[in-house]
């Protein structure tokens, strides 16, 4: 239902790139006109490439990416950043904004206006700050100086909560679970979309998929260096990279392919408009990151009866995967939902790998991969019943708790 003493709703994120907080903004917008309230849609950075959009109501601060300004010209950019939120702020009446994401959080903070303001935090900080320089020390600050500006700062877990409050000093009062909501008939009717012809040869096998950004966060060459151990195996079985992100990133994925032998079977397709018909028709979704929050894919695949194998790369993995445990066998957990691997962070954030050595952890996510690739298994998993799992994600629910 409507909260009749909010009509307009400012979104506020750092990119339009497709990743977990802009589809959830996305998400957002949609739902919230729906609703009946105004909504405008604030990138900080608006690229010409962007495949999140929100046509008329899309305010762009910025059209060059970070990387394009000088160091000198990039701290002028941060500078202004709050002034022309406070102006948007003023324009356009708000009378709620809600930011994803640190960098967004730290500049809604700071803008002096009065509207009711939320932010949200959507994957586990203490990891992140161990990048203890740049824009991640003004992160780190502003935890301890400008959150008790916002009503409601919400974490999409209780294991990014506990994180905040253990790790990194959270103090303030208004912190407050609240899992991303996903809009379920959409992903199914997204996910029956039609394949273009270029498109196609995509399908010509069966598939393992990576969805997301191509970061060291994402740890891919864990994931494509684990297929190398199995692919003999499974002959009939590619492995998708859907996504883009760093570039370093992207050319040691594919120098490792081709080092392995793969690059035949190790597609990278990079960023597409609609993941889900890519999703719903993988033999399972595949992730092997450092750290998370709770990714906004794993619920997707959920809702698609998609099988996931993931690392337990935060406690907020189980939160959303574990209903009852199935299954514990030489480290894999087997849950309703899918397999979780074991931990590969190891005290670090991760970087990209110096060689191309296949490691302990590389074998185990073999295995478990073997595991879920098993006929009986696989297709266990997508019977069933996720709906406990999924609830926690209604659309309804979450939008109200965000405004409340």
């Amino acid at each position: 239902m409507k909260d009749e003493t909010i009509r307009t709703i400012l979104l506020i994120m750092p990119y339009g790139s497709v990743g977990g907080m802009e589809r959830l903004a996305e998400t957002f917008y949609t739902n919230y006109k729906k609703q009946g309230y105004t909504v405008k849609a604030v990138k900080i950075i608006g690229l010409a490439n962007d495949i999140i959009n929100f046509g008329e109501d899309e305010i762009v601060l910025s059209d060059k990416d970070f990387s394009g300004y000088s160091p000198a010209k990039r701290l002028l950019f941060y500078a202004k950043i709050p002034l022309l939120l406070r102006t948007i702020i003023k324009k356009y009446s708000i009378d709620a904004s809600i930011a994803f994401g640190d960098m967004a959080n730290c500049f809604s903070a700071i803008t002096g206006t009065k509207e009711k303001k939320i932010a949200s935090f959507h994957a586990v900080k203490s990891i992140e700050f161990q990048r203890s320089k740049g824009i991640y020390k003004f992160f780190q600050w502003s935890i301890h100086h400008t959150y008790n500006r916002f009503e409601k700062v919400v974490a999409i877990s209780n294991a990014i909560k506990k994180d905040l409050i253990q790790n990194c000093g959270y103090q303030f009062k208004n912190l407050q679970v609240i899992y991303n909501p996903h809009d379920t008939a959409a992903i199914i009717r997204k996910a029956t979309d039609f394949f273009e012809d270029e498109e196609m040869h995509y399908l010509s096998k069966d598939f393992l998929l990576f969805l997301g950004r191509l970061s060291v966060q994402k740890a891919p060459w864990h994931l494509i260096k684990a297929f190398s151990l199995i692919e003999k195996e499974f002959t009939d079985l590619n492995l998708l990279m859907v996504g883009d992100g760093d570039d370093r990133v992207e050319y040691f994925c594919k120098k490792l392919a081709d080092h392995l032998g793969l690059q035949n079977k190790i597609l990278f397709v990079g960023r597409k408009n609609n993941p889900y018909k890519y999703l719903v028709r993988a033999r399972a979704l595949a992730l092997s990151s450092y750290y998370e929050g709770t990714p906004n894919v794993i619920a997707e695949a959920m809702i698609l009866n998609v099988p996931v194998i993931t690392t337990n790369c935060t406690e907020g993995i189980s939160e959303m995967m574990v209903d009852k445990i199935k299954m514990l066998k030489d480290g894999l957990l087997l849950t309703d939902a899918g397999i979780i691997c074991p931990d590969i962070l190891r005290g670090t954030e991760g970087s990209i790998p110096s060689t191309y050595d296949i490691n302990a952890a590389d074998e185990k996510y073999a295995e478990g991969l073997r595991l879920l690739l098993n006929p009986e298994i696989n297709s266990r998993i997508r019977n069933n019943d996720k709906s406990l799992l999924l609830q926690k994600y209604d659309i309804e629910d979450v939008l109200k708790k965000y405004l409340s």
